[in-house]
């Protein structure tokens, strides 16, 4: 017996396909077995898989790596509203999301960008641990932590440069590493973010990483709004604001694919 669910591709924060940071957007009517959503979102093979169950006019959502579930993940909550937007409820202006560890998350139609409403992290200033420049192969001016480990390097071209060795990273004692530098021509700040441990050596644009890119950069340039830059091979932009305890992360999303998969049916369904 087999199960069968609708499926959503979408690339955040870009304006064009093949840009931005790719996520899976599974529907179901009620949660799955873990296990079963586990290997949906290794089958995808994304950096992540979102996974909605519908309670009246809101959303539950779990993100789930090739690996394991992640606690808060920006592009698939992206990801998650183009799709109720653009695909389960137009004309709706605003979607919020329940989610297990992050609370609720609001998504609003803002002009021509989706503008997500999530938890600030600010870092605190760290030592460098054991290790961390041998992974980084460079050594960064500043280091911070929340979780994930913040490294401030001083020009864009040195975080450009960076070629980590991805089995050193995965073994600090960290929930990824980003590193960032300020930026260009209208950019306040550029980051790249590497987390092997989750099965992604590096994410094309990381929403939760600007939890507390923004609270960071916003301290120390003394501007509450900011535009970022996630310099990846594929890259992708973010309309940032500093609201105290919270973040707004705004950008745009574009539909790749939709279509049906067909999964085992969970024991007496």
């Amino acid at each position: 017996m087999t199960t069968e669910l609708s499926i959503y591709q979408v690339d955040a924060f870009t304006d064009d396909v093949f840009g931005g940071n790719p996520a899976a957007v599974v529907l179901l009517q009620d949660w799955l077995p873990d296990a079963l959503l586990q290997q949906i979102a290794a089958e995808n093979n994304l950096a992540e898989t979102a996974f909605l169950v519908r309670e009246r006019d809101l959303y539950h959502l779990r993100w789930f790596t090739p690996k394991l579930e992640v606690d808060l993940c920006g592009h698939a909550t992206l990801a998650s509203a183009q799709v109720v937007f653009e695909m389960l409820h137009p004309g709706r202006r605003s979607v919020t999301f329940l989610t297990r560890k992050a609370g609720s998350l609001t998504v609003t139609i803002q002009g021509d960008r989706l503008s997500m409403d999530f938890p600030s992290r600010p870092p605190e200033r760290v030592a460098p641990p054991v290790g961390l420049v041998e992974a980084l192969g460079a050594e960064p001016a500043e280091v911070w932590a929340a979780g994930k480990l913040l490294c401030v390097f001083e020009t864009e071209g040195a975080v450009k440069a960076l070629a980590p060795d991805f089995r050193k990273v995965a073994a600090l004692d960290c929930f990824g590493i980003i590193a960032t530098a300020p930026g260009n021509g209208g950019v306040d700040f550029v980051s790249r973010y590497f987390a092997p441990h989750a099965g992604i050596d590096e994410d094309p644009v990381t929403g939760s990483a600007h939890c507390t890119l923004v609270p960071y950069w916003s301290r120390r340039l003394g501007k509450t709004k900011l535009e970022a830059h996630q310099i990846s091979m594929r890259g992708g932009r973010l309309s940032c604001e500093d609201r105290g305890g919270r973040v707004s992360l705004a950008g745009r999303a574009v539909l790749y694919l939709e279509g049906r998969i067909f999964v085992p049916s969970p024991t007496g369904v």
